[in-house]
């Protein structure tokens, strides 16, 4: 039993140590947090919406937020990037559940042109109300297309676009699906926010883009 407890002990030791950015490369044990990891997410997201910066955001800055040792954010989700992409799905949720209803437009029984246009809408709408976590979790470095939330949103705009194509081919329709998620990226929206732009306004450009990409591939 002795064993086992300083087994725990030196190994709560060695996640503290590590670093944000090492915590992003490496492989961290996880288990069970102390207390619920809503609670730890709900204390990063209020860190991050009043943050002048993400990358101020660290570990030890949610863990003294949620009251907790650095080395039980570790266990609970493995490293920051783990941190980022748990609160990421957390508030992806009710979007995933309107796509997964039948009530149009965003859900499976409505036209797949119109669900296309509308489910690009509502992650830009989601994106411009978590500017500050997607910004943070939007980092070349962090490897964002080999997430979760990336390919599930990956995944079925390119069904979406396949069927409203009336099945183009899977590496045009692949590739199509990449650039439109493309033009969401946050830093793009930010710039066009900071020139002048409206959220509105670019809305209604990124319906128009989606509305050309699918009917030009329709009449090639």
């Amino acid at each position: 039993m002795m064993a086992k407890t300083q087994k725990t002990v030196i190994s709560d030791r060695e996640s503290i140590m590590l670093s944000d950015q090492e915590s992003e490369s490496n492989s961290i044990r996880r288990g069970r947090p102390s207390i619920p990891a809503e609670l730890i997410l709900a204390a990063a997201d209020q860190l991050f919406s009043v943050a002048d910066s993400p990358g101020t955001v660290t570990m030890e800055a949610i863990a003294r937020a949620a009251c907790v040792g650095k080395g039980t954010l570790f266990r609970a989700f493995g490293s920051r990037n783990g941190l980022l992409d748990a609160l990421w799905e957390a508030k992806l949720g009710t979007l995933r559940k309107a796509v997964e209803v039948e009530t149009p437009p965003l859900g499976f029984g409505g036209p797949p042109r119109v669900r296309a246009v509308a489910f690009l809408d509502a992650l830009l709408t989601f994106k411009l109300e978590n500017r500050h976590l997607i910004r943070a979790r939007e980092t070349p470095s962090l490897g964002l297309r080999q997430s979760e939330q990336y390919k599930w949103m990956h995944g079925l705009l390119r069904d979406l676009l396949k069927d409203a194509t009336r099945g183009g081919a899977s590496e045009e329709v692949d590739y199509k699906a990449h650039v439109l998620l493309g033009a969401l990226h946050i830093d793009l929206i930010e710039d066009l926010l900071a020139t002048g732009q409206t959220s509105e306004e670019i809305r209604r450009s990124q319906a128009a883009l989606t509305r050309a990409v699918i009917d030009d591939a329709r009449l090639a």
